[in-house]
């Protein structure tokens, strides 16, 4: 039987995070917005947080004790990422092992070594199918609506970093096989600040997703000066053209830059949890204006939100760091 990744509102059996763990990580602020997250969906869902056994310690202090803590060997936080993409076969549960090579950074940049053995692990602690793929991709590279389209970016899994002997086809084949897509639809690239060294090279969460069936939230900057206004543009037209989706645009903050350049806050790098919604939130006007279209657009779930500012600073957001595992029934 065909593997398939459910949509991320589909039921959840449980939400996985990593503890922080690589140096940029290693702070204050990221145990604080880490925890919350995690304790926040913990509400609503079991949740299982993957720790490195030194900082277990650490960890306790923080994390919620209605929280499973497993000691895991990690070089990173962002599990999204690194960790398992669950798919199901009718009942039998599966778990997608991508190759992980840093983000597509330079060699030495970011170790991985310890990530790449993550998806199998979890795989392993549920009683999960490994379906090993021998493609270089990330968890917040993709997104699905369960029925057949699946959201990608160029500049990442057909970029020269990730997977420069692939051609177009070979790529969209390995993702529609593995995820039980049909159709995959390429943005032209992410948001700009996502190719700075924090980066992951255009990452799809970070600019559109779909919200259910047949409604993609979109990334909108308004302000001309941005960067992100030429990448918003481009990537509303194509998903204008290419869809036959109900596009709703969710604006920007109007926070433009940070000490190092232009900012990538966007409130489309949210995570649905059963019952609720954790949305990050960056000390913007534009915060509660987003908060009343998600709460249009998701009846009956509570949305949270929760300071994202020290997850963008170190290159991603909620979304990054939180996996869903799906109901199997």
């Amino acid at each position: 039987m065909a593997l398939r990744m459910p949509p991320e509102w589909s039921r959840h059996e449980r939400t996985w995070l990593a503890w922080p763990a690589a140096d940029f990580e290693q702070s204050e602020d990221a145990y604080q917005v880490w925890a919350e997250v995690a304790n926040s969906a913990a509400e609503y869902e079991p949740v299982t947080v993957l720790v490195n056994p030194h900082q277990r310690i650490i960890a306790q202090r923080y994390l919620s004790s209605d929280i499973q803590i497993l000691d895991c060997p990690l070089d990173h936080g962002w599990l999204r990422d690194s960790g398992a993409t669950f798919v199901f076969d009718e009942r039998r549960l599966s778990a997608v092992d991508w190759r992980f090579n840093g983000w597509g950074a330079p060699p030495g940049r970011y170790h991985h070594d310890l990530d790449n053995k993550v998806a199998r692990f979890m795989a392993e602690q549920v009683g999960a199918t490994v379906e090993q793929s021998p493609l270089v991709n990330e968890g917040g590279a993709i997104h699905t609506n369960g029925k057949g389209l699946l959201l990608a970016t160029k500049t990442v899994q057909l970029g020269p970093e990730r997977n420069p002997h692939w051609t177009r086809v070979e790529v969209e084949g390995e993702l529609n096989n593995k995820l039980g897509t049909e159709r995959v639809i390429w943005l032209e690239r992410g948001l700009t600040r996502d190719y700075e060294p924090f980066g992951t090279k255009g990452h799809i969460d970070m600019v559109a997703c779909f919200a259910n069936e047949d409604l993609l939230f979109v990334h909108e900057q308004t302000n001309k000066s941005h960067p992100d206004y030429f990448v918003s543009c481009e990537a509303i037209a194509t998903l204008t053209e290419q869809t036959q989706c109900t596009i709703v645009r969710l604006p920007s903050p109007t926070i433009l830059s940070d000490a190092s350049g232009f900012v990538d806050y966007t409130y489309i790098n949210h995570y649905i949890l059963n019952d609720a919604v954790l949305l990050g939130a960056f000390g913007d006007p534009s915060d509660l204006l987003a908060k009343g279209i998600l709460e249009e657009v998701y009846p009956g779930r509570k949305i949270k939100l929760i300071d994202a500012r020290p997850l963008f600073g170190r290159g991603g957001g909620i979304h990054c760091i939180t996996q869903q595992q799906p109901a199997v029934y």
